[in-house]
């Protein structure tokens, strides 16, 4: 750490804790992550991953990594700054006063740019929510927090391990069902509905009331203010059934709201995007299929 200056912890958790600090040749900001190496040996590549995943994240909408290094039993993971904060902060400084549609269509946007980067990757985040999406100090989304991504072996392949934080859960991971990037587009869902209500989809008084309410997909329904197009793709992506759940890749190229979403996009993430389809359009379509 001999190259950067503490500032002050920001975050502590399971994992160990995160630290911003300053580089003492660029005088550049940066989040260090310190995480507690196990000593048992599988435990200690899976602390690796995350670091080695990151690393290989390089999309505008995703969190840039840095560096990563070890020293007295901690991974260091040295990543981009986002000085706006993240979106829960931003949803609980609204208090009652509701995001404008523009607002929500550009942040959601984005989020499903960075997240079809990481799913044409075969990985799965497995923790979208509004605590681990950043925002920089110009209001740009970036998708944070890979502790619990994992990779798949094939597109087609399915996840079995219970990850996630409870309110942005779906319903095949609570039916104990292999699970594949639907349950992330599950997640985004419930951050979409929290950026149009300031309020989770699924509330109830205990976990058991909680799953119920999941696993039926029983959500208050959305302000009538809201575009019909949103009201719309919020129902698609809390279909119980992961099959009928739309794909990043069709929420972004070809649903009732993709006209919405696209023109919410800087002209450069736009660029990118259509390049990204060009060069996915281009593999053998077995290959990149999102289901």
């Amino acid at each position: 750490m001999e190259k950067y200056s503490l500032l002050e912890v920001i975050g502590e958790g399971s994992f160990g804790r995160a630290v911003l600090v300053r580089c003492k040749s660029s005088q550049e900001k940066y989040v260090v992550k310190e995480i507690q190496l196990p000593k048992n040996q599988s435990k200690l590549e899976s602390s690796r991953r995350e670091a080695i995943l990151l690393s290989r994240m390089k999309h505008p909408n995703i969190v840039a990594f840095r560096e990563a290094f070890e020293a007295d039993d901690l991974l260091c993971i040295v990543m981009e700054y986002c000085s706006g904060g993240d979106l829960l902060q931003r949803i609980k400084q609204q208090k009652s006063h509701q995001f404008s549609v523009d607002n929500i269509l550009k942040w959601f946007a984005e989020m499903c740019t960075g997240a079809k980067h990481i799913h044409d990757q075969r990985v799965l985040h497995r923790d979208l929510k509004s605590k681990n999406i950043f925002l920089t100090d110009n209001g740009t989304v970036k998708l944070g927090d890979f502790g619990s991504a994992c990779v798949l072996n094939s597109s087609k392949a399915y996840a079995r391990a219970y990850v996630g934080t409870p309110y942005y859960v779906a319903p095949e991971i609570w039916d104990n069902k292999p699970y594949n990037n639907k349950s992330d587009v599950w997640s985004l869902g419930c951050v979409l509905y929290e950026l149009c209500t300031l309020r989770h989809p699924f509330q109830a008084s205990s976990w058991k009331s909680l799953i119920l309410k999941v696993c039926r997909g029983a959500y208050p329904p959305l302000p009538s203010h809201l575009p019909y197009e949103l009201q719309y793709l919020v129902k698609q992506m809390f279909k119980t059934n992961p099959k009928d759940r739309p794909s990043l890749h069709t929420i972004l190229t070809s649903h009732r709201v993709s006209r919405l979403l696209r023109a919410h996009l800087a002209p450069a993430a736009e660029q990118g995007f259509v390049m990204e389809l060009h060069n996915s359009s281009a593999a053998p379509r077995k290959k990149v299929r999102n289901g």
